[in-house]
Order: structure tokens, then C-alpha cells, then sequence
């Protein structure tokens, strides 16, 4: 009420981090990898759509709870891009 007009951004970092969480230690640098294609994306429907490929791919079937957390924080992340 007091800010009507504010915008709320989830911090990346913090997305990442939260992400991490889910995976052993051996499958950390692959997995960080393959999320880059989301957060490094020009638009946010380029954003989505690898999130969607993340989510159907090796990395996303293996820790399906990361797209999760993903898409319930994907009002707050589109403000990113």
C-alpha cells in the first residue's frame, strides 16, 4: 500500500545459490553451466524458453525441484531482464 508502484526483483545470485542447494558437490560446475543459457538470455522469453529446454533436459530431469524453484520465482526474475 505504501509503494504501489514498486518493482520486486529476485537476485540472481541468490537464484543460483538457492539452485546449488539441490545438487552433490561432483555435479556443481556442469549444472551451473547449463543454467547459464537462462540467466544470460537477451529477453525473458528467451529466458523461458531455456528454462523450459533446462527443465526438459539432462540437468532439469535429474533435479526437477531447480525448475521449480525457478518458475516460483519467475515474476520476481523477469524484472532482471
Amino acid at each position: 500500500a505504501v509503494f504501489p508502484d514498486a518493482v520486486v526483483q529476485t537476485c540472481i545470485v541468490h537464484l543460483l545459490r538457492n539452485s546449488m542447494d539441490f545438487v552433490s558437490w561432483k555435479d556443481r560446475k556442469g549444472l551451473a553451466s547449463a543454467l547459464k543459457d537462462i540467466y544470460r538470455a537477451p529477453s525473458a522469453e528467451a529466458a523461458e524458453q531455456a528454462l523450459t529446454a533446462f527443465e526438459a533436459g539432462p540437468w532439469g530431469t535429474r533435479y526437477p525441484a531447480i525448475g521449480q524453484s525457478w518458475r516460483r520465482a519467475w515474476a520476481e526474475v523477469i524484472p532482471f531482464f
